[in-house]
């Protein structure tokens, strides 16, 4: 059996999940509130994401196993989060338009991202492709030195390194009751609307989390 192979890891990504769960007391020392947020009026966002709802519930099912922890989004809505590209030039997720997207928010002091960036990375490798691509921001304050550190010491050089030193993406997703700590991850669709959401570590390498991304890039029915 496949899974058999990915066991071990998997478990000690749940295990870590259980016992860390969300990093709130991290979060409380290094996440500070900003002014900024991007919720939008519900009946707003219903109209940019007109299609997302029938999304969102065709992939309700895949959300099991390894990815059991991924909640469906109750009132699916344009995510917009502001960060840096590979070449330090700010960009957002629009940038992305026609992509599925795994973003992940991550930091070096978040012992739960360091063992669930090989996933991430394996994700990518595998099904990274002009219709998805795993999304990982960074959110040291500070220089890039430690980040990119980071990467190399955890093998992820099929991710490329998305950064935002304000933070501000983790408090605009905060605000949202997107996350609570260390790891976040959402997914969103080729429009930009949240389809589900993620708080904690999981096994991205699974044969679960290749199910529910490869149905995650299927077009919805009328979109």
């Amino acid at each position: 059996m496949p899974d058999q192979k990915k066991s071990p890891p998997a478990v000690k990504l749940f295990a870590l999940a259980a016992v860390f769960g969300v990093i709130v007391g991290a979060a409380a020392v290094y996440v500070k509130e900003t002014g900024s947020g991007n919720a939008e009026p519900a009946e707003t966002a219903s109209a940019s994401c007109p299609f997302t709802g029938e999304k969102v519930a065709s992939l309700t099912p895949f959300m099991k196993g390894q990815v059991a922890a991924m909640s469906p989004a109750a009132s699916p809505r344009p995510i917009a989060l502001d960060f840096n590209d590979p070449e330090g030039k700010p960009t957002t997720v629009k940038a992305f338009a026609g992509k599925t997207l795994l973003v992940n928010l991550w930091a070096t002091w978040c012992g739960p991202c360091r063992e669930e960036m090989p996933a991430l990375n394996a994700l990518q490798k595998s099904l990274g492709s002009d219709k998805f691509e795993v999304v990982a921001i960074n959110i040291d304050v500070g220089d890039d030195e430690k980040p990119k550190a980071f990467l190399d010491e955890t093998a992820a050089h099929d991710l490329r390194y998305y950064r935002d030193a304000s933070m501000g993406v983790f408090n605009n997703l905060k605000k949202e009751g997107l996350a609570f700590g260390l790891p976040a991850t959402l997914l969103i669709d080729d429009k930009g609307c949240l389809i589900g959401s993620m708080n904690g570590p999981a096994a991205w390498d699974s044969d679960d989390a290749k199910a529910l991304i490869s149905a995650a890039i299927t077009p919805a029915a009328g979109s």
